[in-house]
This record gives structure tokens, sequence and C-alpha cells, in this order.
């Protein structure tokens, strides 16, 4: 183990301060370090999105990212979502539409649900299907998450 780094970053709004070994993953500092079990580990290649947080706004895969490398910035996890209220937004769908089933894949679906929204606020079902390719679920067609995704409680 290497000399522990002291890493000062902002989680969910909150500043945290830990020292981390150097070669510590994003997702092991959240999980293991500050309990925040929201953020899941399927492949633990970048490949499927189920780790997926925002880093200063944007969407990164937990699982290839060193802890280290976010001194200093911004880091939101399916946990904090909720305090933004887009995000509320998306989960509430998620949860109206019946877009669940075994709910690994979800945080990060539903990160990418609220970015898509913010991002692309006129994206229709194809564009959005294009842009979700990096979140793999599989346990459905994915129909009911774009159904999530592009479902807004304003516009009914």
């Amino acid at each position: 183990m290497s000399d522990p780094i002291v890493l000062h970053v902002t989680v969910n709004g909150r500043a945290v301060t830990r020292a981390v070994d150097p070669a510590l993953r994003l997702i092991d500092f959240l999980r293991e370090e500050l309990r925040l079990t929201g953020t899941k580990e399927s492949c633990g290649e970048g490949e499927c999105g189920s780790c997926t947080v925002l880093l200063n706004g944007k969407p990164v895969t937990s699982c290839l990212i060193l802890a280290v490398e976010t001194e200093g910035q911004e880091i939101t996890t399916i946990e904090g979502l909720a305090e933004d209220g887009l995000g509320a937004a998306v989960q509430e769908a998620f949860i109206r539409d019946h877009a669940v089933q075994c709910g690994y894949c979800i945080p990060g679906m539903v990160l990418m649900g609220a970015v898509l929204r913010r991002d692309h606020p006129d994206a229709g079902r194809e564009e959005l299907r294009t842009l979700l390719a990096g979140n793999l679920c599989r346990c459905t067609g994915y129909e009911k998450i774009l159904d999530a995704i592009l479902d807004r409680e304003e516009d009914r």
C-alpha cells in the first residue's frame, strides 16, 4: 500500500476530507468509505453504466476513476440526486412507470435519465435510446425505462 493521500471532495453537497490509498477507485471510496451503497458495480470495466455518478454534473463510470482524481470536485450519487428537483422528478417517473425490475442498473439509469432530460430536453425515444446506450439493463427491453425518462408529469 502506498502512502495515503488526503482527498477533499464534495459529495452530495457535503464537504468530505479523507486520507485514501492512491489506488482506491471512486466506486470503492463511495461504497466503503462513505457507505453510499446506492452506486452499484456490475462489470468493473466501464461497460455497463451501473456505477454511474455525476462528477461536476457530468456522468462518469466510477469503477474507472481513482478517488484521488476527483480532488476538489463535486460528486453526486443516486443518494444525492433527490436534492435536485429534476432528479427527484426522474426518480418519481421510474416508480410511476414501473421502470424497475431487479434494480441493479437503476441508480445509473436514473442519473443518466436526469442528465438526458437536462441536456436533451427535446430528445425523442430513438435519440434517447442511442444516448442511453452506455447503460445496460439485463432485465428489460428498455421500454419502461425510456417511458420514465420521457415521462414529464407536468405534461399530463
